[in-house]
């Protein structure tokens, strides 16, 4: 069912502040689909989901390579019967602010800080939409 992705009600936030791990799906420059585990965070106010990665990562090389505007992705979490996917447009960030913000979520919702990384990158991905089951 659809979810308002900037109002998304607090059963469906809650699911998205637990601690799951995720999937990413992002399109291979062959169009086929390329799905990894990943960790996410949800920012209704902003509209955005955030994937702290490794800059030489084939999920940052895929988003990369369908241009300037960005990938249409998705993340998905699954927890027995309950299920959320937030899709929208992703694009790669370096600016240090922009990682060191995705540090700090990624460390609140998953209670643990990530090791130091020079090669850090975070994948913002602009929301367009929500689905779930509570």
């Amino acid at each position: 069912m659809a979810v308002d992705v900037r109002n998304p009600g607090p059963e469906y936030l809650a699911f998205w502040r637990e601690h799951h791990l995720c999937t990413l799906t992002t399109p291979r420059p062959d169009g086929t689909p390329h799905v990894v585990p990943v960790c996410v965070t949800y920012d209704p106010e902003a509209g955005l989901a955030r994937i702290i990665t490794n800059r030489k990562s084939r999920k940052v090389a895929n988003i990369l390579a369908a241009g300037p505007e960005g990938a249409r992705v998705a993340v998905c979490q699954v927890h027995k019967r309950r299920w959320a996917t937030l899709e929208g447009v992703a694009r790669v960030r370096t600016e240090q602010d922009r990682v060191d913000d995705a540090v700090r979520r990624h460390t609140e919702r998953y209670e643990r800080t990530p090791s130091p990384n020079p090669d850090r990158v975070v994948i913002e991905i602009t929301l367009d939409r929500a689905l779930g089951r509570g």
